[in-house]
């Protein structure tokens, strides 16, 4: 038997050597930029990944998070299920900053539009500079962040008030320029993966038996079977690549990892419910050498990496928006966010959004798998897309 340490340095080492994402690449430039002017830092494009079920959001065009109202810390029990979270800012460019706002701190958003502080997790940064991942599990009951008291992640039940925290330790450094959190539905298991692929490892816990088990760096979670025996990861460069690993809790683990090749490059969303197959959508270079998404929802076998179907998406300008994949609202319907489209090819351009407010409008839909449908359900404003948290989403930054 080795210790916990030497399985997480082996896997450490062992984890696939990837070029960055795009995200991480405008994360490097942002902050070349802050070190040099505030006002110039551009946020990132965000790839956020994850796995949902029904999702009740409250549906307004002005988000309740940033609502110039006294906001109070998260109380110890009593809170109703979650909207959405998000992470504010204080400096803004016109005007006064929302009442009581920490600078980088979460919000969380109940469905009748109550908020609260989540003074106990870690504040980020707009500039990529530091890390705050949050996740909220797919019924809105529970929330996984970084516990700065404690030093690792932890997890609330926020009707109960319960806390448990992961068994080892995380250091901040560990959190690279991307993180990642991936919450089971009943708030048993927690994944952490990060980009770029550092020597620290990835991990997934076992909040109630307390037990961590490495993960091979640089991946994105995207999907976790209900018993958390079973996760899905997926890597986007140097080509999109899909990994299922198999009986993370067994003694031996020899054999249980498979990966595969997707032919072509896509963004891929998140495992659906049965597991049967990988929403994805199509990536295009235009000619402002911008990334622009295809029109259609994508359905990859995560068995086999093969592109299954591919479904025109209908009522949401594919061309016109950013739109991110996020989790499942049920068997067939998968979320998507969208924001109006701001691409420039030099950094000294409009960026998406700036390193202080304003913020910007990010739009909720579903799109139906079979048909390409679309549903509007909500309108939310954040900083950027790495600082709005869907429920059952894997939190990220």
């Amino acid at each position: 038997m080795t210790s916990l340490r030497d399985a997480l340095n082996d896997v450490a080492h062992n984890a696939p050597q990837a070029d960055l994402t795009e995200q991480t690449i405008r994360i490097r430039r942002r902050q070349r930029r802050t070190r040099t002017s505030i006002v110039a830092a551009v946020a990132v494009v965000a790839v956020a990944l994850g796995v949902t079920s029904a999702v009740r959001l409250l549906p307004t065009q002005r988000s309740p998070a940033l609502a110039p109202k006294a906001v109070t810390d998260l109380p110890a029990k009593g809170v109703g299920p979650l909207s959405h979270a998000v992470m504010t800012f204080c400096r803004p460019e016109v005007g006064k900053p929302p009442e009581g706002c920490v600078n980088g701190g979460w919000r969380v958003v109940t469905r009748d539009g109550t908020t609260y502080r989540v003074a106990q997790a870690l504040t980020g940064s707009a500039s990529g500079l530091r890390q705050s991942p949050l996740a909220i599990s797919r019924d809105g009951r529970k929330i996984g962040y970084y516990d700065t008291k404690a030093g690792t992640f932890a997890v609330r039940d926020l009707a109960s008030g319960s806390v448990h925290t992961a068994p080892t330790k995380v250091p901040t450094d560990w959190l690279g320029s991307i993180a990642h959190l991936l919450l089971s539905d009943d708030g048993r298991f927690l994944a952490f993966t990060k980009r770029p692929p550092l020597k620290d490892p990835a991990m997934v816990f076992d909040m109630r038996e307390r037990i961590a088990r490495p993960l091979p760096n640089g991946w994105n979670p995207i999907g976790l079977s209900p018993d958390g025996g079973t996760i899905t990861l997926a890597e986007y460069a140097p080509k999109t690549r899909l990994r299922t690993i198999t009986r993370l809790w067994q003694t031996s683990t020899a054999g249980n990892t498979t990966t595969v090749n997707v032919t072509g490059t896509y963004l891929v969303g998140a495992l659906g419910l049965d597991g049967r197959l990988v929403a994805a959508e199509s990536v295009f270079t235009g000619t402002t050498g911008c990334p622009t998404s295809g029109p259609d929802l994508i359905h990859l076998d995560p068995k086999t990496g093969n592109v299954l179907r591919r479904v025109p998406v209908r009522g949401l300008s594919m061309a016109a928006n950013r739109v991110y994949l996020r989790g499942w609202t049920g068997p067939r319907e998968i979320t998507a966010v969208a924001t109006p489209a701001v691409c420039k090819d030099r950094d000294d351009q409009a960026p998406e959004s700036t390193l202080d407010p304003p913020y910007v409008p990010f739009t909720i839909y579903t799109v139906n798998a079979d048909t390409g449908t679309t549903r509007k359900l909500a309108t939310y404003k954040a900083q950027s897309s790495f600082h709005l948290v869907l429920p059952g989403f894997p939190g990220t930054m």
